[in-house]
């Protein structure tokens, strides 16, 4: 016998679909806006179907916007000699809270051949072609994640630099151990990477 709801179940269901969320924090966010006021989940609603229809691409660096171009594409005062090359939204806005001033170009995901993600399937020909017609980047960043897939993708970039010929620093950010971690709890990739991303003291 079912105890709830029908619109209730449904909630749950389509909540449970979101990274991270299983049925357990589902019920409990879909009973959280059941004891709020019903402005809550209008708002909410209203939010999530107006999501796709007020987003656009910027043509430019490929990020999500309200515009085109993008509000780092048009702000004059980053740095145009440097484009750091990320997978995803989210990893420029990490970005954002460093001291990193240039430009974004994203990829919209990873080289990933198991989930039939290949170069093609990714933001890789505008960025060549953004290289291509600014001369005035002198220097690459490929910040793409420390996995597997991450890894690929950044191999793949490196070796068409080499192909096409194209004449700037490609550099790739460094990965190892946080601030405040333990070597102890740190896994053996890390620390390898702790390792060959060392840097001088003296």
């Amino acid at each position: 016998m079912k105890l709830l709801p029908k619109s209730v179940e449904k909630a749950i269901e389509e909540f449970s679909k979101l990274p991270g969320i299983g049925p357990k924090s589902a019920s409990r966010l879909v009973f959280h806006l059941i004891r709020q006021h019903q402005s809550t989940s209008q708002q909410l609603g209203e939010a999530l179907t107006s999501l796709h229809g007020s987003l656009i691409f910027c043509a430019n660096c490929c990020n999500i916007a309200d515009s085109d171009p993008c509000v780092v594409c048009d702000d004059q005062g980053r740095d145009n000699h440097i484009i750091c090359v990320v997978e995803q939204p989210l990893d420029a806005v990490a970005l954002e809270r460093t001291e990193y001033n240039g430009r974004y170009h994203i990829l919209g995901g990873s080289i990933s051949p198991i989930d039939g993600i290949g170069p093609d399937n990714l933001n890789i020909k505008p960025l060549f072609t953004r290289l291509k017609n600014s001369p005035a980047i002198t220097e690459v960043i490929i910040a793409t994640n420390p996995t597997m897939e991450g890894e690929a993708t950044a191999l793949y970039l490196s070796q068409q630099f080499d192909e096409q010929n194209i004449k700037v620093k490609v550099s790739r950010i460094a990965h190892g151990l946080p601030v405040g971690g333990d070597l102890e709890y740190a896994d053996a990739v890390t620390l390898t990477r702790a390792i060959e991303g060392r840097q001088s003291l003296v």
